[in-house]
């Protein structure tokens, strides 16, 4: 019983093997916007695309290595609370940008 909950335990945690390869991970999708960024190698647009792109591989990066949030692990409702965490933020991020796009509009109209 003891030896079935300690492997069930370092599954559950992860290895240094999966850590490890999550930080190389997190850290080339860190260092690969800021060369683009301080290159200048692409236009504006498409730095902003490659940054939002490597965000959101980042993010993915971080749910499975660090937090072990995949479909296969753990209870489902941790997979449900992450979702409902990112619509909640989706909601608050567009809702603020769309309220932020609208009051500038309005308020500068006699600018």
């Amino acid at each position: 019983m003891s030896n079935q909950h300690h492997s069930q335990e370092s599954h559950d945690h992860g290895s240094v093997k999966s850590y490890t390869t999550g930080l190389i991970l997190s850290i080339i999708l860190t260092v690969i916007p800021f060369g683009l960024v301080m290159t200048g190698a692409l236009s504006a647009m498409t730095t902003l695309a490659a940054i939002m792109i490597m965000a959101v591989v980042q993010i993915v990066v971080q749910v499975v290595y660090f937090l072990h949030l995949d479909e296969g692990s753990g209870p489902r409702w941790n997979m449900v609370s992450l979702w409902f965490t990112i619509l909640i933020v989706g909601i608050v991020v567009v809702g603020s940008v769309w309220i932020m796009f609208h009051l500038n509009h309005n308020l500068m109209v006699g600018m």
